[in-house]
């Protein structure tokens, strides 16, 4: 019996068994078709210590002078000019480098130490204060964009460019699905929150096989666009539908050898699977009146980021390895006072809430949560500067992110700025070290990840980084 007549014969076609493999585990080493969901790797590089990752990305560029980077000279000194000594003729974006004055903005929210660890936080982040011992604060983040585009490119990408894979399909190609019901990348988005464009490309495979992209989980009855069976189609007719499909695409993969056929169909598969597990996932009607205390009101409320960080638990419970929230509006150039107050209302009790409920259930040690936005805010004024209000220009010298779990050391505080809070002067952090950092935490070794592309091999960290292991449990 020669392939073409092996397939036939079982009327099921490559897709059919890559659908075989997948459900009947004990067929895994009979059957010729790998599991398309299987990473490229057969095991880590070394024992993991994080078994996924929920990233909290605050796009705009959160300011640290209001929430985590406590710099008292900046009052002092409120309303003088940026010494040049200090700036050092750095770069500035346009919206600000041709002020003739920059003056010096001090926070007008009180800051105070908290926990065993003695963390300063602002007192527009009172919940988060509650977990600072639960949190590592790294104070000493740069980056080389300066605009929020090729910036937050290249926090999910490792690249200021577009057309690279993200970290979450990285992390899909290296370590594969582990909930086959599910994709190992979501992204959730708070809906409430549009006012930067975030493009899909974020989560894209870019040149991995496209069954490595993420997947965004939107609110409201349809979460993911086109799932639903159309008017008129029952499961059973879609079935008959797929396998069909799989046959045709198993003579078109004899004929090619294209392997992003063997993606499409496993695609294909996981969709159908999808159409029982997404909405098992995304009902929270279940949760009890504890849990939405825990992560607040507004979790009742879908696509919000508190109900957003809600969904995460629920993914990571069903080990979805990679899931991404994005929370814009940071980007206050005017206005911070009342932009950021609403801001931290937003995420405050949310991160809180995440941070504890995954403690509670035995999630945490293996989950690594991320915080943080593409870079910090300027140290001056944009604009014009008054006693209760201002606006801060993006900075990308310095800036803070935390992290919590997945092997990370709780409570402590890594990196400083100056006295001015304008330049790193400990232990810097670049982009490509936390990228690093976190797939290290995950068990893969980020000089090894590689894909071969147009001749060349790539890798998230592109050509530099290194593991911040001070940080490291």
């Amino acid at each position: 019996m020669d392939r073409r007549q092996f397939f036939g014969r079982f009327a099921l076609g490559l897709g059919g068994a890559a659908l075989f493999n997948l459900l009947n585990k004990n067929a895994h080493a009979a059957s010729p078709i790998p599991n398309p969901f299987k990473g490229i790797l057969d095991a880590p590089h070394f024992a993991p210590k994080a078994k996924r990752i929920i990233y909290l990305f605050m796009s705009g560029g959160p300011s640290q002078h209001d929430l985590f980077d406590y710099k008292p000279l900046l009052n002092k000194m409120n309303g003088e000019d940026l010494p040049e000594s200090v700036r050092m003729g750095q770069r500035l974006t346009g919206m600000t480098g041709f002020q003739a004055h920059f003056p010096l903005a001090g926070s007008i929210f009180k800051f105070a130490q908290h926990g065993k660890s003695g963390a300063w936080i602002s007192d527009l982040m009172p919940q988060t204060a509650k977990i600072a011992d639960e949190l590592c604060f790294i104070k000493s983040m740069h980056t080389e964009a300066i605009n929020h585009d090729p910036a937050i490119t290249f926090f999910q990408t490792g690249s200021q460019l577009a057309g690279r894979p993200s970290m979450g399909s990285w992390l899909s190609y290296g370590l594969g699905s582990a909930n086959e019901n599910l994709p190992a990348f979501v992204v959730l988005i708070s809906k409430d929150r549009i006012d930067q464009p975030l493009y899909a490309r974020l989560w894209g495979n870019a040149f991995l096989p496209s069954i490595h992209q993420g997947v965004q989980f939107r609110s409201g009855k349809e979460p993911v666009l086109f799932l639903a069976n159309p008017d008129g189609i029952s499961s059973a007719s879609r079935r008959k539908m797929l396998d069909r499909l799989a046959e045709l695409h198993s003579l078109q993969f004899e004929d090619l050898g294209d392997p992003e056929i063997n993606s499409r169909v496993a695609q294909y598969e996981m969709a159908y699977r999808m159409q029982t597990s997404v909405p098992d996932v995304m009902d929270i009607s279940k949760e009890s009146d504890a849990a939405f205390e825990l992560y607040g009101e507004e979790s009742r409320k879908p696509g919000t980021f508190a109900a957003n960080c809600l969904l995460a638990r629920r993914m990571a419970e069903r080990n979805v390895r990679f899931i991404q929230l994005y929370h814009p509006g940071w980007d206050q150039h005017g206005g911070l006072p009342n932009g950021i107050r609403r801001q931290c209302k937003d995420v405050d009790q949310a991160c809180f809430g995440l941070i504890t409920d995954l403690k509670q259930r035995g999630l945490l040690d293996e989950t690594l949560v991320v915080w943080g936005g593409e870079f910090g805010r300027t140290n001056y004024s944009q604009g014009k500067l008054t006693a209760t209000d201002y606006g801060r220009d993006h900075h990308p010298r310095c800036f803070t992110v935390w992290m919590a779990g997945g092997g990370i050391k709780p409570g402590m505080t890594y990196g400083a700025t100056d006295e001015y809070g304008y330049n790193v002067v400990e232990n810097p952090v670049h982009v490509h070290d936390l990228q690093a950092t976190i797939l290290h935490q995950m068990g893969i070794d980020h000089e090894k990840l590689t894909f071969k592309f147009q001749g060349r091999y790539y890798r998230l960290t592109d050509v530099e980084g290194q593991v911040v292991k001070s940080i490291l449990s």
